[in-house]
């Protein structure tokens, strides 16, 4: 029964993303639009609203129109994160700024945030001023991740927990957002949103640390991206900092000649993930998806029982699962 919930769930979002925008003129802002909202993903943020909104008796017509909006916010912020990162692919697809130019991706994603807004706003009245200041407050701290995200690239003395902290920002916000409008479509007391934050905070550490992990290690088939770009870009993403940190308990290493040539090559990945293997990075990896993971179920114990409550926990565990 979860499963095919969460099968539909899929389902009509991707049919929602994609009747989303019926307008053709101009084409140069349109035909990108489409573009990305054609583009296949997990689909996490648009289930975090679904099952939440199941979870507290919400209107499940306004949660889908809510998870449209988050899953559009979501790929707003991919498209302008690929013109930073001067990404060629996203999803096996080229991105807009690749295919198209900067300036077009930017105004997609312009477009993009305006429609998520948009969107956002079909929830119900009684909560609609408060779940606008939810996503409002999403939309801030997200761009204040980014920047310390850029931040980090100058930086030779980034901590763990400074990226941490940056996964909060970056990548939580947006998952803790997710849950609360998705219950704030129904009947969630102030107690409620305070645990679906912690929720949230819990599976987006989980998510990132899962997602650096398998930028080393996922199968490059289904991955959609370059095996070990983190490390062949010098990106101070989880692993490369608790290689750093292992380092300095016994002096300067190899990792510390990665930072400071900016990368590997590619031909180094395996030699580097066998590295990281012998330090053990991976498996401290793998052990703080599972603490997060662990986190998140036990916060979601607390939340009204039934079918919703169930969901979450379901997908809570494929995420922590998931090898792409």
């Amino acid at each position: 029964m979860i499963q095919e919930f969460l099968t539909t769930n899929q389902s009509e979002v991707e049919a929602g993303l994609s009747g989303l925008v019926s307008a053709n003129d101009p084409a140069r802002l349109y035909d990108p639009v489409r573009h990305v909202l054609n583009s296949k993903g997990k689909r996490f943020r648009p289930q975090l609203v679904l099952c939440a909104a199941d979870a507290f008796a919400g209107n499940r017509q306004a949660a889908l129109q809510v998870a449209l909006g988050m899953e559009v916010f979501h790929i707003f912020t991919l498209v302008h994160d690929d013109i930073m990162d001067e990404a060629d692919s996203r999803r096996g697809r080229p991105t807009i700024h690749v295919k198209w130019d900067n300036p077009t991706a930017i105004l997609a994603g312009d477009y993009l945030l305006g429609k998520a807004s948009e969107l956002v706003a079909s929830l119900p009245d009684t909560s609609l001023r408060d779940g606008l200041k939810v996503f409002n407050d999403a939309v801030r701290i997200l761009c204040e991740g980014q920047i310390r995200d850029m931040e980090f690239e100058l930086r030779a003395d980034v901590t763990l927990d400074e990226y941490l902290l940056m996964i909060d920002q970056k990548t939580s916000a947006l998952l803790q957002a997710s849950l609360k409008l998705g219950a704030m479509t129904g009947n969630p007391t102030s107690d409620d949103l305070v645990r679906l934050n912690q929720i949230g905070r819990h599976l987006g550490q989980a998510f990132q640390i899962q997602d650096d992990l398998l930028d080393l290690t996922a199968d490059s088939e289904n991955w959609g991206k370059p095996i070990g770009g983190d490390l062949i870009s010098g990106k101070k993403a989880f692993l490369l900092l608790e290689a750093l940190r292992l380092e300095r308990q016994s002096g300067k290493g190899y990792f510390h000649g990665v930072q400071e040539r900016g990368g590997i090559e590619e031909d180094e990945v395996d030699s580097a993930r066998n590295r990281m293997r012998e330090m053990g990075v991976l498996e401290t990896a793998k052990r703080s998806v599972i603490f997060h993971s662990e986190q998140a179920l036990a916060e979601l114990s607390h939340l009204p029982d039934g079918f919703g409550r169930h969901a979450l926990s379901a997908l809570t565990q494929k995420m922590a699962a998931r090898v792409y």
